[in-house]
């Protein structure tokens, strides 16, 4: 998977609007967050929050979960995994990024 085509597919995460008609769930949200951190980072090298930060600590083990995860595999999956989520999504917001997704090499 290409350094393009990932940069694109955070870069069309990040401009999804909070109401707009594509809506990753909590759950796909903390996967992209965990090959996100897993693709720019490697892995986990912070210690886990206190017991009051709970979503720090979700973040924490879902990044942790995908530990040992090469950096161009969790490239590949996180654009998968919005391929995907586009795919299932009605509407022509969802294939104006589609297009411009499979428009990077």
């Amino acid at each position: 998977m290409s350094q393009a085509k990932f940069d694109k597919a955070v870069a069309i995460i990040q401009a999804l609007p909070k109401d707009g008609p594509v809506k990753p769930t909590q759950d796909d949200q903390l996967y992209f967050y965990k090959y996100y951190k897993q693709a720019t980072i490697g892995d986990v090298n912070t210690t886990r929050p206190g017991l009051l930060d709970f979503t720090g600590k979700a973040k924490w083990d879902a990044w942790n979960s995908v530990k040992g995860t090469s950096q161009e595999e969790a490239r590949k999956l996180y654009v998968e995994k919005l391929i995907q989520i586009l795919k299932a999504s009605a509407g022509e917001d969802a294939q104006k990024y589609l297009a411009e997704l499979e428009a990077v090499e």
